[in-house]
């Protein structure tokens, strides 16, 4: 597989079943390098499927022939991070002269890591925020994404530990670019 060979378009509601496949097994298969087993666990709570993205026709996916290798994608709403069941969320659209956008729910198969599907999907991304007049982006990275973000311009910003119902903390990075 060459990053070439990667295809991508938006995600639909029939694509909800696998998005969810993909991203146990991204968080399954990459957690566990930076954090410990009960962070890894909590961390489900705090990540997943975000419809608002698949309706608001932000969202992603990267495909190698007809394998779902990606997804991620972005958003003109004030939700940072999270999926459907994750507290806080906030719909509010963002002022793109004033807010940066946010960069959300990236996911990469375990077995195509390191092979150009997290660039492709930040570039989508990026094209698509800028097109709609952003000029910043952010996103609240994970301790496994943060080498490729730092690697494609984004800068930490601040860290926190976002705490889950069960009391375990999850470290996330604040990060950001100008586009």
């Amino acid at each position: 597989m060459s990053p070439n060979a990667l295809t991508h378009r938006l995600a639909t509601e029939a694509d909800l079943p696998d998005l969810h496949v993909l991203m146990q097994r991204a968080i399954e298969g990459f957690l566990p390098s930076f954090l410990s087993p009960a962070q890894v666990g909590a961390s489900f709570e705090i990540m997943g499927v975000d419809t608002r993205l698949v309706e608001d026709g932000t969202y992603f996916v990267i495909f190698d022939g007809v394998d779902l290798v990606g997804c991620g994608g972005w958003s003109r709403r004030e939700t940072l991070f999270g999926g459907n069941h994750t507290s806080g969320r906030n719909p509010r659209l963002l002022d793109p002269k004033t807010e940066a956008a946010r960069v959300r729910a990236m996911y990469t198969d375990p077995d195509y890591g390191r092979k150009g599907v997290g660039r492709l999907i930040l570039e989508l991304c990026e094209n698509a925020a800028r097109a709609e007049g952003f000029i910043r982006a952010e996103m609240a990275a994970t301790a496994a994404g943060v080498p490729l973000y730092t690697a494609c311009g984004y800068a930490p910003i601040k860290t926190w530990a976002e705490i889950t119902s069960n009391g375990i903390a999850v470290p996330l990075v604040l990060m950001g670019k100008e586009l």
